[in-house]
């Protein structure tokens, strides 16, 4: 716990609703307070009515910035200043910079994930992935693969008002990438298994898994899963999702979304501070290597 918070501290917010399960405050903090910044991070449930006001209040009380979750991701875009091209590309934000009055929107999802890959061993490039949800995590996932340099991507969601979006998105990386995205209704089971079998690895970056969904999966059929496949979840409570069981069951390789929130706050810190992030560090403070 800081001793030392004085007038001279900047305050970055997470701006989400439900939020107070989030594991980012206490990272962040540890971050800042290993690095001696005078930055303190703290969490406001913020939902989409609540969200224009508070984007004012970012400029209003001088935060240095705010970090974004669902379910504001694509609606905070449209009252930022600025957008990067990763953003534009995607329509969700998750990490608000404010430099001298001008909020700029970026998205840090997408590169945590792939450094959770990376950093787990795990080569992607050039090689094909399945994700499951159309959201913004999903969605910030899927443009960043394609940067990347992965080379296929296979999009399940349900026929609902996220499916056009994520159509868009991938005509826009199939036009501008060379990356071949494909998007597939969830219920075309025999897709899906196609899709899997030719992966190298399967995500969800939808929200089934965590409260109030705890204990279920949108993968039911375990032979979907082969022992060569890896299988991430970007939910990290609880740390072992239905999927993630029964993939382990299946003698799959797992990956829950710690590392992914490791590693996108760090892009977020990068971002706000310059500073890098002693990763490693937070893992054994929070209990991560346990």
């Amino acid at each position: 716990m800081r001793n030392n918070i004085d007038g001279h501290f900047l305050l970055i917010g997470l701006m989400a609703y439900p939020i107070r399960h989030s594991l980012s405050p206490q990272m962040q903090n540890t971050i800042y307070s290993k690095l001696n910044i005078p930055y303190v991070y703290l969490a406001f449930e913020v939902d989409q009515q609540k969200l224009p006001d508070a984007v004012k209040g970012i400029r209003a009380l001088g935060l240095r910035g705010s970090a974004v979750s669902m379910p504001n991701k694509q609606l905070v875009c449209q009252y930022l200043d600025k957008l990067t091209p990763a953003v534009e590309m995607s329509g969700a934000c998750n990490t608000i910079s404010n430099d001298n009055g001008v909020l700029t929107g970026y998205n840090t999802d997408g590169i945590g994930y792939m450094r959770m890959l990376k950093e787990a061993g795990v080569d992607i490039i050039d090689k094909k992935i399945t994700i499951l949800g159309a959201g913004g995590a999903a969605t910030a996932i899927v443009v960043q693969a394609a940067l990347d340099g992965v080379k296929e991507i296979a999009i399940f969601n349900q026929k609902d008002e996220c499916y056009p979006k994520i159509e868009a998105v991938a005509k826009k990386l199939n036009e501008k990438t060379n990356c071949k995205v494909h998007v597939h209704e969830l219920a075309d089971k025999d897709q899906l298994r196609k899709e899997i079998a030719n992966s190298t690895v399967l995500c969800n970056a939808t929200g089934v898994g965590m409260k109030p969904m705890e204990g279920q999966s949108l993968i039911t059929d375990p032979t979907l899963l082969r022992a060569d496949l890896v299988v991430t979840d970007c939910i990290y409570s609880p740390r072992k999702t239905k999927l993630l069981e029964m993939a382990e069951q299946q003698g799959c390789k797992t990956l829950n979304g710690i590392g992914m929130m490791l590693w996108q706050g760090a892009a977020q810190i990068k971002i706000w501070t310059g500073e890098d992030s002693p990763i490693e560090y937070v893992k054994e403070q929070m209990g991560f290597n346990d």
